[in-house]
């Protein structure tokens, strides 16, 4: 036999409310047609589906079944009905989403979960940029959003508010070399073998460039690509290594000492882009997700006044 959609979902409504009456009103139907349409489902289906008392009604056995299977067929429908709509709609472009490699560790990702998450129909291309590479994509209107620098972003004509801390710190082996210490100046982190990020990343170019070309000769016993790889070695005692604090899990046996060179002060700003005048509410949206990203983190929030 064939169903009708509407007659499972009111037969649903009245197993639920265990009233015809109240199903009726649930689907504005006249309590004529409400009724008519459960004697119908009765005769096609050539048994009782409910039994009928003075203070409401609830389904027989077979009415049971007709209801557990009911909530599947129109859970199917539901989701045909949704991947059929998607080829419908004419694909969005992705939300631009660019920041340095420190954002990349943690910031990103935690928004990025839980925004997509939120947001099934919206894309996002998120790409490690440097700052100055960010800023002026985001002001060519080529880039939504961006998570910039202070120390790289002044003045550069963009919207922008704070984030988060995003200072440098060194660390090294649990009671190593850094034992007892809490300030350090580069200068003396240089006389020491060191592990660092390779020599492209956003973070060592960024490092370079305050150290200007009167930086002390360093050696890396090794460079490699991620933070977390970065402070596996520097834990294991390979050597010396510069990182954002926050890049350091809670609870890390780890020596960790203050950078003494005013560069190693940083903050994460979230930038907005030319295309912000006209911003989409997934673009408000996706920023929301890294402000509440950058405050779940350790040490989240800057306290700083918003710019």
């Amino acid at each position: 036999m064939r169903y009708d959609l509407d007659d499972l979902r009111l037969f649903l409504h009245i197993v639920a409310e265990g009233s015809i009456t109240a199903s009726a009103r649930r689907m504005h139907l006249s309590l004529p047609s409400a009724s008519a349409r459960v004697r119908s489902l009765e005769h096609h289906a050539g048994v009782a589906l409910l039994i009928r008392g003075r203070r409401g009604v609830r389904p027989t056995p077979a009415g049971t079944a007709l209801a557990r299977h009911a909530r599947d067929v129109l859970a199917q429908t539901a989701r045909l009905e949704s991947a059929v709509a998607s080829y419908a709609r004419p694909p969005a472009t992705p939300l631009t989403l660019l920041s340095g490699g420190s954002a990349m560790h943690h910031l990103v990702p935690r928004a990025l979960v839980s925004f997509l998450r939120a947001h099934p129909d919206v894309d996002v291309t998120a790409s490690e940029s440097r700052t100055p590479r960010t800023v002026r994509l985001l002001a060519d209107g080529e880039a939504d959003l961006g998570v910039v620098l202070d120390t790289e972003a002044r003045d550069c004509g963009l919207t922008m508010e704070p984030l988060c801390d995003d200072s440098l710190v060194v660390i090294g082996q649990s009671g190593g070399i850094l034992a007892g210490r809490t300030a350090v100046a580069y200068r003396e982190v240089a006389e020491h073998p060191l592990v660092g990020l390779d020599a492209g990343s956003s973070l060592r170019r960024s490092i370079e460039k305050h150290l200007g070309p009167h930086a002390p000769a360093v050696r890396y016993r090794t460079t490699v690509a991620h933070l977390p790889t970065l402070v596996s070695l520097a834990a294991a005692g390979v050597g010396l290594a510069v990182v954002p604090r926050r890049a350091i899990a809670p609870g890390r046996p780890l020596d960790v000492c203050e950078l003494q060179d005013p560069w190693s002060r940083r903050t994460h700003l979230l930038a907005w882009g030319e295309k912000a005048r006209a911003a989409s509410t997934a673009t408000a949206a996706l920023a929301e997700h890294l402000r509440q990203a950058a405050v779940s983190e350790p040490d989240g929030g800057t306290g700083v006044p918003a710019m």
